[in-house]
């Protein structure tokens, strides 16, 4: 574990990071819930080209409000591209924590506050819905079967002891994000939390999870597709049977010695 701070009020500045393609009705609600709980908190808009006119919406409330801010990208690149360009941004100014939320309200900012609490005893706090406590909202059944189901692959495939590791509401320690090798991270779609989580417990730093109560969408579409789940599946192999080697080596060379 990395040197603790006594407490949550010594880890601000807090940015939470908010990627979006299509989201005008749902960010200025959610940013403004996100103040309401946590007032000096700011935020990162990053929209990737949203025909629907969010970049707009979100250039405006930056204009407005200087906890606001926001990074313009010309395409949809996906959400781990979103999200490394944000995390980049954040790790070039002074934040100490680094918080993960979607714009479309499955994640409560009212939640945030736990998140951010438990840090003082972690270095990346998940939300999580398939802990004691956490639970989802409005979901098909079809949804949560594909969700517990890719957890529970994710888990027996690489050995890391978290229950929900695709759950996109999580707070990073800076020293987390400055560590991993975020150029290198090439997974685009939903697999990018898996990526980054496994990679923060290789690394050696201490992870948590906190119940949340996820609440499906309400307005606008779901970006989830078969081309996010193939990818997640496919990577999450790769890196399992990459594991599995290392261990394999590691046993082999043991004997030899």
């Amino acid at each position: 574990m990395t040197d603790q701070p006594n407490g949550p009020s010594q880890l601000e500045p807090v940015l939470v990071v908010i990627p979006t393609y299509n989201e005008r009705d749902n960010l200025g609600p959610i940013i403004e819930r996100l103040h309401a709980v946590l007032p000096t908190t700011h935020v990162l808009v990053v929209d990737d080209g949203s025909p629907d006119g969010t970049g707009d919406l979100a250039d405006a409330m930056a204009a407005a409000d200087e906890r606001v801010n926001v990074l313009h990208r010309t395409e949809k690149a996906g959400l781990g591209a979103a999200y490394v360009a944000g995390f980049g941004w954040a790790l070039e100014r002074d934040y100490a924590v680094i918080v993960e939320m979607d714009a479309d309200g499955s994640h409560a900012p009212e939640d945030l506050p736990r998140l951010l609490d438990a840090l003082k005893d972690a270095d990346l706090v998940l939300g999580s819905r398939w802990v004691t406590g956490g639970k989802v909202v409005n979901w098909p059944v079809r949804r949560e079967i594909l969700s517990r189901g890719a957890n529970l692959y994710s888990r027996l495939a690489l050995g890391a002891k978290i229950h929900d590791i695709t759950g996109g509401f999580r707070a990073y320690r800076r020293v987390v994000l400055e560590k991993l090798k975020l150029h290198n991270v090439a997974s685009a779609g939903y697999c990018f939390q898996i990526d980054l989580a496994w990679r923060t417990v290789e690394a050696g730093f201490t992870v948590v999870e906190v119940p949340i109560t996820f609440v499906d969408r309400v307005r606008g579409e779901s970006k989830m597709s078969g081309n996010i789940v193939r990818e997640a599946l496919l990577r999450v192999t790769k890196w399992g049977l990459r594991r599995r080697g290392n261990q394999l080596k590691g046993l082999v060379r043991g004997k030899k010695a």
